[in-house]
């Protein structure tokens, strides 16, 4: 099994050093519920596309002042003005197409929500949780945790019905992974299961 030691003594997925640590333990996996905490989720996870996930992590406070706390109804508002101001903004990543998306997001999902209701997002995204798989079949190795499965296919598709942008299969498993949809702690980390 591929796990990592850490400080603590507790096996950990080969990912979790150092900084990603803390947020292995507390956040990845977890189940996460909410239209604002999974639209930012999901829009952070774009902005992650291409780089390290601790880029993102260590510049997220400032995307959630940059984009008043991820309320998608905020956000839906925001014109080309704050697309300029965001882009403008060095805490960020200063990345057009990315700051355009998750501006466009946030109308898809202010409209989702304006004809479902609040929770819309939230029942989107959880109806498309996989049964969990038995524990033997747990990736023993990085190397076995598929970048997209049947299941990130079909929601990055609802997510697309819903004229959501930048949701491709691999980026939307990232979201589930993060999120708690699925559990891919490794064999031997001590978060396995624990995340529900």
């Amino acid at each position: 099994m591929t796990t990592v030691e850490g400080d603590d003594g507790r096996g950990r997925c080969a990912w979790a050093r150092g900084d990603l640590a803390r947020y292995h333990d507390a956040e990845w996996g977890v189940p996460l519920h909410g239209d604002a905490p999974l639209f930012e989720k999901l829009s952070l996870e774009g902005f992650q596309s291409g780089l390290s996930w601790l880029v993102v992590l260590r510049k997220r406070e400032a995307f959630r002042e940059a984009f008043v706390g991820f309320e998608p109804e905020r956000v839906a508002a925001f014109g080309e003005a704050d697309v300029e101001r965001l882009l403008g903004d060095a805490r960020l990543i200063r990345n057009r197409r990315k700051i355009e998306a998750v501006v466009a997001n946030a109308r898809a999902v202010a409209a989702l929500r304006e004809r479902e209701g609040v929770g819309a997002l939230d029942r989107l995204v959880w109806r498309h949780r996989p049964e969990p798989r038995p524990e033997e079949d747990r990736p023993a190795e990085p190397g076995d945790v598929p970048a997209s499965t049947a299941s990130s296919k079909e929601l990055a598709a609802a997510l697309k019905r819903e004229r959501l942008v930048f949701v491709g299969p691999v980026t939307v498993y990232a979201l589930m992974q993060s999120a708690g949809l699925v559990d891919d702690h490794l064999v031997g980390c001590w978060r396995a299961r624990v995340s529900g």
